[in-house]
């Protein structure tokens, strides 16, 4: 790895103290756009480069890695507005596929605007990505959900076991991947752009990085559209209630749907109750498709990805009927596969409970919550997944401190979302005295694709400046047939490309 020196010009760029007279010494770097990897498919047009960026923004001298970029110039050069900065989510979803992407995931009312430009945040895709042993995190999952004390330290003891292989095969950035250094790295993004303020769309987790940016950062934001939110400031209480209560509304939002849909598979039998008995064959050991049984958690699990899109309600409906009808040790070291989720979200929030029986009361507690489907299979992978992680939480968890200097900021959320839940964005809203809040009634997660109404909503923002009235709603989408689930949209939602299963 390299060690450079960032010039000091960059550093006053990014808000580090250092004297005024050594600030001018130097001029920023720009970046410098090329054509991209051959080897990729990139859309026509598109240009990628590469910015260095330290590995501690606390020692700017020390080593530093490159962050991977790409942009997709905006079509209508002589009504460009400048740069819009895109995340899709993750952790780990790559912002230069999301570039590649946003000419079919974005309007022309933005493509024609602006320049699209995204990144892949340090630990991930081509930045540095974070790998880890593959039979480690193959262990970890099957011991997410213990039944006891020796279970529980069995977890415990493959957490840590896989946070030092991630260690041991990708460097010491593994501790440096919290979303503060990446909000950081945008702004050195931003100073290399050339622009004295961004504009911004993040999803889901990109949310947070937009959040800690305005924090850090208010002054040299132009506009930030926050959609899906994510709420920092959650404790282990809060996180687990919310998402555990928005598992549970989604799926009743679905049952509702299929006994009013009668081209839903489940329509004569109750989809509630029919979900119920599969449940109850599956903790008896009951439940066998292709002939292996299935434990009550792989079924949520199942369940909770078609919550990300009621497009695909249809195919949950015939999944679960599949399962209801179906009857049917490895030593040294796995594969290095990319694990950038976790160090970020371990980084971000303190999630070590110590002690089982406080895990026990936290599972009963939300299987008292959501007596349908018990856990949120996300929420409850975050917080298993970060015991006994061998390191500190650097970005600690905390209401955003909100500056008079902020524009205002639009945040958008379904009210049905088992990713973001609902609570979290009217939770964000009230630490942010600048943001407009608005609702999509729907079920799902990045309201961009979910609805046009609130697609509508953002485009405006993000060109126009202009906010929604406040307390705007946006009425709830749902398919009424296969036919029109399938049915050709006018932007492509890119998430389950970008960001794979089970990530915001």
């Amino acid at each position: 790895m390299r060690r450079i020196t960032v010039p000091i010009a960059l550093l006053a760029l990014l808000g580090s103290a250092v004297p005024a007279a050594a600030a001018q010494a130097a001029p920023p770097p720009s970046i410098a756009w090329t054509a991209c990897d051959p080897a990729e498919e990139v859309p026509e047009g598109v240009l990628c480069a590469t910015l260095e960026v330290p590995v501690d923004w606390s020692r700017p001298g020390g080593p530093t890695i490159e962050l991977a970029l790409a942009k997709r110039p905006a079509t209508d050069p002589s009504r460009r507005i400048g740069s819009l900065l895109i995340n899709p989510g993750g952790p780990g979803g790559s912002g230069v596929d999301f570039a590649y992407f946003s000419g079919s995931a974005f309007s022309p009312a933005v493509t024609d605007r602006f320049d699209i430009v995204g990144f892949d945040p340090r630990g991930q895709a081509r930045s540095h990505v974070v790998n880890c042993d593959s039979d480690l995190i193959g262990a970890q999952y099957t011991q997410l959900y213990p039944d006891n004390r020796a279970e529980y330290a069995d977890l415990r003891a493959t957490n840590r076991a896989l946070a030092l292989s991630c260690r041991e095969l990708s460097g010491p950035l593994v501790t440096y991947v919290d979303t503060a250094s990446v909000a950081r790295d945008m702004d050195a993004i931003r100073a290399g752009l050339g622009e004295k303020r961004i504009s911004y769309y993040g999803v889901s987790y990109g949310t947070m990085i937009g959040q800690q940016y305005a924090e850090l950062f208010p002054s040299r934001i132009r506009a930030l559209a926050l959609d899906s939110n994510m709420d920092h400031a959650q404790n282990i209480a809060g996180y687990q209630k919310w998402e555990s209560l928005a598992m549970e509304g989604s799926f009743r939002q679905f049952t509702s749907w299929c006994d009013r849909t009668e081209a839903c598979a489940l329509h004569e039998r109750g989809a509630l109750a029919y979900f119920d008995e599969l449940y109850a064959r599956a903790e008896a050991g009951e439940l066998n498709p292709d002939g292996q049984p299935l434990p009550p958690e792989d079924l949520v699990n199942i369940v909770f990805g078609y919550m990300y899109n009621p497009n695909s309600w249809f195919e949950l409906a015939d999944t679960l009927l599949y399962l209801g009808q179906g009857d049917g040790g490895q030593t040294g070291r796995g594969e290095p596969v990319p694990n950038g989720y976790l160090p970020v979200m371990c980084s971000d929030f303190h999630f070590d409970v110590g002690a089982y029986p406080v895990l026990r009361a936290i599972e009963q507690a939300q299987n008292r919550l959501a007596p349908h489907t018990r856990l949120n299979p996300l929420a409850w992978s975050d917080l298993a997944s970060c015991q006994n992680w061998p390191w500190k939480v650097t970005n600690p968890p905390h209401r955003l401190r909100a500056s008079a200097e902020l524009p205002p900021i639009l945040l958008a959320n379904s009210r049905w979302d088992v990713a973001t839940p609902y609570e979290w964005g009217t939770s964000l809203a009230s630490q942010l005295p600048s943001a407009r809040f608005l609702t999509y009634d729907g079920v799902g997660h990045g309201t961009y694709w979910r609805s046009d109404c609130a697609r509508a909503a953002i485009d405006t923002y993000l060109v126009e400046l202009r906010t929604p009235a406040k307390g705007t709603h946006c009425p709830a989408v749902f398919p009424s047939s296969p036919v029109s689930a399938q049915a050709v949209p006018t932007v492509v939602d890119p998430l389950p490309q970008l960001t794979g299963p089970f990530r915001r």
